[in-house]
């Protein structure tokens, strides 16, 4: 008989020290935590009775914008009535914003209990996890404790063997592909491509948010081979434009096979990035309807208008504050730099601060390649071990013509920024999600 837990032997923060600590970590160690199977995803969720069967499931994979479009479809669900579990990584300031329901954070409560009961259990099993197939494992048995209608889950890394992929979505999506952990996925788009594709099952309808002439070839091909549909959602929806509302909101222009639809959609996430990302969500939602999943023209308004607020997403074009104008994104690799770029150089500032970390298992070189030149840098390091040195950062820099200095933390460069910066000034902070976690938290 399993004995009762006692919640003081073993505090959130001793637990999360376990988690972080005893497991091995992608976001701390990067590739060698990476596990190339899914033996152990599979052997956990059986012995807590297959939770991710209990629940209707959407999955989202793609390079970039997975977790800004696995949060919308969230946010549409809750608006729907359906009691939505979300699960997404890494997170930014809290550990448990990986695991919500209906946008609230699973309790800390739940947490130590849960790893608790595994540490005693794990005795007997003997098995010996990462910490994101630990994670997947809590979330997939606390969302069907929890009885969720839906759960959102969007892929760590890649999609095959990504520990995500037991499950049998009604949609499966994947947003697009960019050159991304390339050393685990492949060196070209079309490698990378078929690594996401992983995720295409049988019977379940696929949508792809961004059709690319290098991998539409290998997902029609997976389709075909897995006997099931598959939509190119931009090649049906596109937003022409957007404005800024007065209430902080984007106001979108969206158009339907070249006809005006959904008059005055606004979204409450900015940076123009995003407008690549509503197809996929449209399309999502329009085969989840025609699946007898119904979710109305008022809930899919309410959903995109509310993201932030019902599903707690942090850290994508995120103001944090104003005169000057600081703004934090999570944008890391070429495409979401170059997305990034393109917001900043949309926004009106008298003079560029960057503040710009990145990971060391990365080469730097092209993503620095694509910063403006007219910015005064401050080259950072996250306080974890994959960061890159802040010397060698503001070396690399140098060599192509960026402007700054080096500093040993995330604060110290943040504050040297808002130390030169004049009112009329950006501040821009990134290059790495840790970076961004670092001034959230």
């Amino acid at each position: 008989m399993q004995r009762l837990i006692n919640l003081n032997e073993l505090n959130y923060a001793a637990t999360l020290e376990y988690l972080f600590g005893q497991l091995p970590m992608f976001q701390r160690s990067g590739p060698a935590a990476y596990k190339n199977n899914l033996d152990n995803t599979i052997q956990l969720d059986s012995l807590y009775g297959n939770p991710h069967r209990k629940f209707k499931t959407i999955h989202v994979a793609g390079t970039n914008g997975k977790g800004s479009v696995a949060h919308m479809l969230a946010s549409v669900l809750q608006s729907a009535g359906y009691k939505t579990g979300l699960y997404t990584s890494p997170h930014l300031k809290d550990f448990r914003e990986r695991i919500r329901i209906n946008g609230e954070m699973m309790p800390e409560s739940e947490v130590v209990s849960w790893v608790e009961n595994y540490r005693i259990n794990n005795d007997l099993w003997k098995i010996e996890p990462s910490f994101f197939e630990l994670t997947v494992a809590m979330a997939f048995d606390y969302f069907a404790r929890k009885e969720v209608d839906f759960a959102v889950v969007e892929v760590g890394l890649g999609g095959r063997l990504d520990s995500t992929n037991i499950i049998s979505p009604e949609v499966s999506v994947i947003t697009n592909i960019g050159l991304d952990h390339t050393n685990l996925l492949g060196e070209t788009l079309e490698e990378i491509a078929g690594e996401k594709a992983g995720i295409v099952k049988t019977n379940v309808p696929v949508v792809i948010g961004t059709t690319q002439n290098e991998t539409v070839e290998v997902f029609r091909k997976t389709a075909e081979q897995k006997s099931t549909d598959i939509y190119f959602a931009d090649q049906e929806f596109e937003v022409v434009y957007s404005t800024l509302g007065m209430d902080g909101k984007q106001n979108l222009k969206v158009k339907k096979n070249g006809m005006s639809v959904l008059p005055d959609l606004k979204l409450d996430l900015l940076g123009v990035y995003q407008h690549k990302n509503i197809p996929a969500v449209l399309k999502a939602v329009e085969l989840l309807n025609e699946k007898g999943i119904k979710i109305s023209d008022a809930s899919l308004y309410e959903g995109l208008a509310n993201v932030s607020e019902k599903s707690g997403l942090l850290g994508r074009w995120q103001i944090l504050g104003n005169n000057p104008l600081v703004v934090c994104d999570t944008g890391h690799n070429e495409d979401g730099i170059k997305a990034v770029v393109e917001q900043i150089n949309n926004t009106a500032y008298k003079s560029l601060h960057i503040v710009f970390g990145t990971v060391a298992d990365k080469n730097p070189d092209k993503v620095l390649a694509l910063l403006p030149q007219n910015a005064q840098y401050y080259f950072v390091r996250a306080n974890l071990p994959r960061a890159m040195d802040e010397n060698e950062l503001l070396t690399r820099a140098g060599e192509i013509g960026l402007k700054g200095d080096s500093y040993t933390s995330v604060t110290q460069g943040v504050a040297e920024a808002k130390a030169n910066a004049d009112k009329n000034d950006f501040i821009f902070i990134g290059g790495s999600t840790f970076v961004v976690a670092e001034i959230l938290s």
